[in-house]
């Protein structure tokens, strides 16, 4: 596969200089790389400047409301096993409007995987902060600065049950591409949190500020270690750990639902009147 084989040949709508675009071509390499044709590929996102980068693919595409994609990506897993689905969109959906999907999603381990944009500020609607945005940051909106701690999404994922949880930098292509490779290739729900500057309305987080701080765990580090996975997860400001922060092999939704066993729900033959008729006579 090559990455061309994803391009739709239309030009994004994103600032010059957004996270976004180094985003999209390493999801592009990661799927050229596993050799995933685009017809497997589901791509799944809600509202926002984040979820505008499925337009960009050549590839099945649902476009949902905003914080609703992760129940539309739920029942295409469902409906159809073979399917790679990637949920693809930014904080302010998947954290803020969309997280008591996140959460029961994680809790339940389908096979799906969620790809956040995490720029800490409300990109598409002008500069509200985000549920990422830091304490203290100042905003149209905020204009005496956010008066609450942020949400963590990492320990969010430890705590929720995910069984993979991942940070990246946009500004490392070769660990965001390779971040991905793992999250897909990973049998059950995958995060992936996604740092990435917003050039035109966050000042605070740039790229600068993520390259000073961002560091890379190193090989001695154990991702099954949920004590140590939830200390790094803690872990802003000075520094900020990327990779694979927790990882933790369990059954998954498809695995553990009997009528889901075998062949692809939607190829299974069923004829409703039988059915209707059990159920009925379960009543008399």
């Amino acid at each position: 596969m090559r990455i061309e084989d994803f391009d739709n040949n239309q030009i994004p709508a994103w600032c010059p200089g957004c996270g976004n675009w180094s985003i999209l071509n390493c999801i592009k390499r990661a799927l050229a790389e596993l050799e995933i044709p685009p017809y497997r590929l589901l791509m799944v996102s809600g509202i926002g400047q984040a979820a505008k980068a499925p337009h960009y693919f050549k590839c099945n595409l649902f476009n949902g409301l905003h914080g609703r994609d992760i129940p539309v990506a739920c029942g295409a897993k469902i409906a159809n096993k073979e399917l790679l689905v990637i949920c693809e969109s930014g904080d302010g959906n998947t954290y803020g409007e969309g997280g008591n999907h996140l959460i029961h999603n994680m809790r339940r381990n389908l096979n799906i995987k969620v790809f956040v944009h995490n720029n800490q500020i409300y990109g598409l609607t002008k500069g509200q902060a985000s549920p990422t945005s830091d304490m203290g940051m100042k905003t149209k909106v905020q204009p005496l600065g956010v008066p609450y701690p942020s949400l963590n999404p990492i320990s969010l994922a430890i705590a929720s049950g995910a069984s993979f949880a991942a940070r990246s930098f946009s500004g490392d292509p070769d660990h965001l591409t390779e971040m991905m490779k793992l999250a897909i290739l990973h049998n059950g729900f995958a995060l992936l949190d996604i740092l990435q500057p917003c050039v035109t309305f966050n000042k605070v987080n740039t790229f600068q500020w993520y390259k000073e701080r961002v560091y890379k765990l190193g090989p001695d580090y154990d991702p099954s270690d949920i004590h140590l996975a939830f200390e790094k997860s803690l872990e802003w400001s000075e520094r900020i750990p990327i990779g694979v922060i927790y990882k933790k092999e369990r059954p998954t939704f498809e695995e553990v639902i009997p009528q889901l066993q075998g062949e692809p729900l939607y190829k299974k033959k069923r004829d409703p009147n039988d059915m209707f008729d059990k159920i009925v006579k379960k009543f008399m």
